[in-house]
């Protein structure tokens, strides 16, 4: 078996993942702390939303429930990340899709519908339930693709 043998080596194996929804307030940032946690050093990951508001602090919570902590991510906007090269952009909502910028390079474009969790009426309970579901619907899909092989 062939290992890198230099640091630059094993970093450049590592996939670079964008992680797209309307406002980078919920279900991307979950995705984009499961898929660092889950996903461990084989991507270099990053999220951001084409009208960035405010993480959710719904989203902070039930990401907290299951042990990772995204208590320090910041809503980012896509502009922030024109003009770099990924291998996979990931739509996590249909409106993103639909506003998406083209990346240069050979980006492969992946998307996945998942119900918007910030539209979540009720007590906080109620609420967090939504978001549970919603972190536990994107960590199936995030698994799915980690134990896919990746393209050379």
């Amino acid at each position: 078996m062939n290992l890198p043998t230099r640091v630059d080596e094993v970093m450049s194996d590592r996939k670079r993942v964008l992680l797209l929804c309307t406002g980078n307030s919920a279900r991307s940032q979950m995705a984009e702390g499961l898929l660092r946690h889950d996903g461990g050093e084989r991507f270099e990951v990053s999220s951001a939303g084409t009208r960035p508001s405010q993480v959710r602090p719904e989203a902070v919570e039930a990401m907290r429930e299951i042990g990772v902590d995204i208590s320090g991510h910041r809503s980012k906007s896509v502009d922030e990340f024109l003009g770099q090269k990924f291998d996979y952009v990931i739509t996590v909502c249909d409106n993103a899709k639909e506003s998406c910028p083209v990346f240069p390079g050979e980006t492969e474009r992946i998307h996945w519908s998942f119900d918007d969790p910030a539209v979540a009426t009720g007590d906080e309970s109620s609420r967090l339930a939504v978001f549970g579901r919603v972190r536990d619907e994107i960590r199936a899909r995030l698994r799915e693709f980690i134990a896919t092989p990746a393209k050379p």
